[in-house]
């Protein structure tokens, strides 16, 4: 079996100052000529311009945007910037690459120097662009050359991605993990000590209900439909099923709800305590347990019927729950917010004054269609909302994901932030750190192999990410394991809870795809 030696290769990958080092000032014995650009998907555009570059000079220096500088599209850059300087570095036609930290290359053009500055056609037909222009003063204040490439051959990375976006999920965890200094064991390591924890669920139950039906026609005088009742399914929802999941991993979990006096709240609780959750209910007798009944023929949803009180809940409600929070001994505090009368603007500082201190503080607020808002949860430790939710709190449809998940880090105060991106993964920020640290966002793919139902996958990542950032400090754990519990979700029918078995299966599936089909890493370095 072929295995790439990536170390050959990512010993063409320098910094500009070892760049320097390499290539001397100028005037030089060996000219240079240097290239810039995102390089999302190396195509044959690129590959025709680099080769045409190489030929005018005797070392070809590649520059490549980092990440944190692209903001062409929502998802962009699809490819991680070490990945994408890898690629080029296999190229025989590059002698070096650099990762240019800046939003474009005037700066490392004028620390380089090199005697010319390989352009594509494209900058160069119909007229010059003006970014192009201010490249072209750096290169001749010092009496260097732009070159452009002929343009026979120009493809665009944008318009492939256009076509079919390529599946590198495992690919960029690879990467992810190796820049980080983590391995599958800090994984299953981690997997293996989160029932340990004690973690106390604050949120809205929602029982779900399925009224199946048959059909039998319509009414001949009025336009009504005529179905036969034909049984109801109930299942606990809302903010149980994140209870469910912590508890489905063998942790200790208690769940603070608030329920009504009517057998829904027996069939709750029951359910619940069936599972090994210790429950904290609230019972109001002027309200009713939440319940979202959809009535369903021939497999297709007619309608749906909610039997709910939104209104926020009495102040002698909220402080019971105020007494639970500030005296139920745990681990991490989980706020699951649908907005269905616990959370409110009176009631969210009030809970968050009552957690303990020492206790870790997460937060998801599934409620982009009402009025709820995640940046209501100031100064959490861990927030995760998706990207609707995240352009509703911040009143904003138009930025791209990176800078809109930007806004939200700042605005929630939040030390932890996972924004959901549905069947495009995650990205995840951690507070900023110095410039010379680890960059503060990480992205990682979704895993899921076989679609079945994706309702809940984010209840199994809130319960998951905040289990496992408890065991361990490096941020990008939780969010991976997080993201493999969501994928374990979607691939299973039903809001059901996921079990660490489950999880660690999915986590093995992946450590074999990342050593090249073998089952761990020391088989496969043998083999090699």
């Amino acid at each position: 079996m072929m295995v790439i030696d990536k170390k050959k290769y990512n010993d063409k990958i320098v910094s500009i100052e070892n760049l320097l080092r390499i290539i001397g000032p100028r005037p030089r014995s060996k000219s240079v000529i240097m290239c810039h650009g995102t390089f999302d998907v190396v195509h044959p555009g690129h590959i025709h311009h680099l080769i045409y570059c190489s030929q005018r000079a005797d070392i070809t220096v590649a520059s490549v945007t980092s990440d944190d500088h692209i903001t062409k599209d929502s998802l962009r850059p699809y490819i991680p910037e070490n990945i994408r300087a890898l690629n080029l570095a296999t190229l025989d036609m590059v002698d070096y690459v650099v990762i240019d930290n800046e939003p474009n290359p005037l700066n490392n053009l004028k620390v380089v120097q090199p005697d010319f500055f390989g352009k594509g056609f494209e900058y160069i037909d119909g007229g010059m662009h003006p970014k192009t222009k201010e490249e072209l003063d750096v290169i001749s204040s010092y009496g260097g050359e732009v070159v452009f490439t002929p343009g026979d051959v120009v493809y665009s990375s944008s318009k492939f991605m256009e076509l079919s976006k390529p599946n590198l999920a495992i690919y960029k965890l690879g990467a992810l993990m190796e820049g980080e200094g983590l391995g599958i064991k800090d994984l299953k390591q981690t997997l293996s000590e989160i029932s340990n924890a004690h973690v106390h669920v604050i949120g809205d139950t929602i029982v779900d209900g399925y009224t199946d039906t048959s059909m039998i026609g319509g009414q001949t005088k009025t336009p009504t439909i005529s179905v036969r009742y034909e049984g109801v399914r109930n299942f606990v929802g809302g903010a149980a099923i994140v209870a469910k999941h912590i508890r489905a991993t063998g942790a200790n979990v208690t769940f603070t709800t608030v329920l009504g006096e009517d057998h829904l709240s027996d069939f709750v609780i029951k359910n619940l305590e069936d599972c090994g959750v210790k429950v904290n209910a609230v019972k109001m007798a002027n309200r009713p347990t939440t319940y979202k009944n959809a009535i369903i023929c021939s497999n297709q949803r007619m309608l749906k019927i909610d039997t709910l009180d939104n209104t926020p809940i009495p102040q002698e409600a909220a402080s019971e729950i105020i007494e639970s929070i500030a005296n139920i001994k745990c681990d991490a505090v989980v706020f699951s917010d649908f907005r269905h009368g616990i959370f409110s603007k009176n009631s969210i500082d009030n809970f968050k004054a009552a957690i303990p201190d020492n206790v870790f503080a997460a937060a998801d607020s599934q409620v982009a269609s009402r009025w709820g808002n995640i940046c209501d949860f100031v100064g959490f430790d861990l927030v995760t909302p998706n990207e609707r939710e995240a352009r509703f709190s911040l009143a904003d449809q138009d930025s791209v994901i990176r800078p809109l998940a930007e806004k939200l880090l700042k605005k929630s105060d939040c030390r932890n932030l996972i924004l959901k991106l549905g069947a495009d993964g995650l990205i995840g920020y951690r507070p900023y750190r110095k410039s010379d640290d680890v960059r503060a966002f990480f992205v990682i793919g979704s895993f899921v192999n076989n679609l079945v139902d994706a309702v809940g996958s984010g209840d199994a990542l809130l319960a998951y990410a905040t289990l496992a950032h408890l065991k361990c400090k490096n941020p990008v754990i939780p969010a991976i394991i997080g993201s493999l519990a969501a994928a374990v979700a979607c691939e299973h029918d039903g809001n059901s809870p996921i079990g660490v078995d489950l999880v660690m299966s999915k986590l093995e599936i992946i450590e074999t795809e990342l050593n090249y089909g073998h089952k761990d890493q020391e088989s496969f370095h043998k083999e090699v």
